[in-house]
C-alpha cells in the first residue's frame, strides 16, 4: 500500500473514531480554566492514553491476545464510570463551595484513563486495519494518528473557549463532567456485553 494514501486513510480512520473525544477533552479543559499548566497536562494524558490504545492494537494485531484478551475491552467501561462517580460525589461534598476559585487541577493519569477507556472501539476498529494494511502502512497510521492527537487536544480547546460555550461549560461543568464520564462507562460497558449486558 502506498504511504500517501494510508497517511489519508489514517486521517479519516482517526477523525471517525476520535472525534468523541472533543466533548470529553473540552469538559477536562472547563474542569481546569484558570488552573496552571492545564492544557499541558490534557496533552500528555491524551498521548498516553492514545499510546497505550495504539500498543494494544499493534498487540492484539500481532496475535498477542494473551495480552488483552478481546472480552476485557468492555471492562475499560469501568474506569470512566468510577471516575464519574468520584467526580459527582465531590461536586455533591463541595456544592456549597464559592464557584469564584480557579479552575480545580486536573490530572494527566485521569485524562489518559478515561482517553484509554473510551479507546476499546477504537482498538476494535484498528485491529482489522492493521491486520490488512502490513507492518509499512500499520507504521504510517501511527505516526498520523500521534500528529492528530495534538490537533484533537487543540480543537477541543478551541471549542471550550468559545464564549457561549466557555459560559455554559462553567456553569454546568460541575454536572456536565460527571454525567459526560458515567453515561461514557455505561454505554462501553453495555455496547462490550460486560458483566453479561
Amino acid at each position: 500500500m502506498d504511504l500517501a494514501v494510508a497517511a489519508l486513510q489514517a486521517v479519516g480512520l482517526f477523525l471517525v473514531t476520535n472525534i468523541d473525544d472533543i466533548i470529553v477533552l473540552s469538559l477536562f479543559f472547563a474542569r481546569g480554566a484558570g488552573a496552571p499548566g492545564t492544557t499541558a497536562k490534557i496533552i500528555a494524558g491524551q498521548y498516553i492514553g492514545f499510546g497505550a490504545i495504539l500498543v494494544a492494537s499493534v498487540l492484539v494485531t500481532l496475535g498477542a491476545n494473551a495480552f488483552l484478551p478481546e472480552d476485557a475491552i468492555a471492562y475499560f467501561g469501568l474506569i470512566p464510570l468510577l471516575l464519574g462517580l468520584y467526580a459527582a460525589w465531590q461536586a455533591w461534598r463541595n456544592r456549597d463551595d464559592d464557584d469564584d476559585d480557579p479552575g480545580k487541577a486536573v490530572a494527566v493519569w485521569t485524562v489518559a484513563a478515561v482517553t484509554f477507556a473510551n479507546g476499546g472501539d477504537n482498538i476494535g476498529v484498528y485491529v482489522p486495519v492493521f491486520l490488512t494494511v502490513g507492518p509499512a502502512a500499520t507504521a504510517a497510521y501511527a505516526v498520523v494518528f500521534l500528529a492528530l492527537v495534538a490537533v484533537l487536544v487543540l480543537a477541543a480547546r478551541f471549542v471550550a473557549t468559545r464564549r457561549p460555550v466557555a459560559e455554559v461549560l462553567e456553569r454546568w461543568e460541575h454536572v456536565l463532567f460527571p454525567l459526560v464520564l458515567i453515561g461514557l462507562g455505561i454505554v462501553i460497558l453495555i455496547e462490550g456485553g460486560a458483566f453479561g449486558l
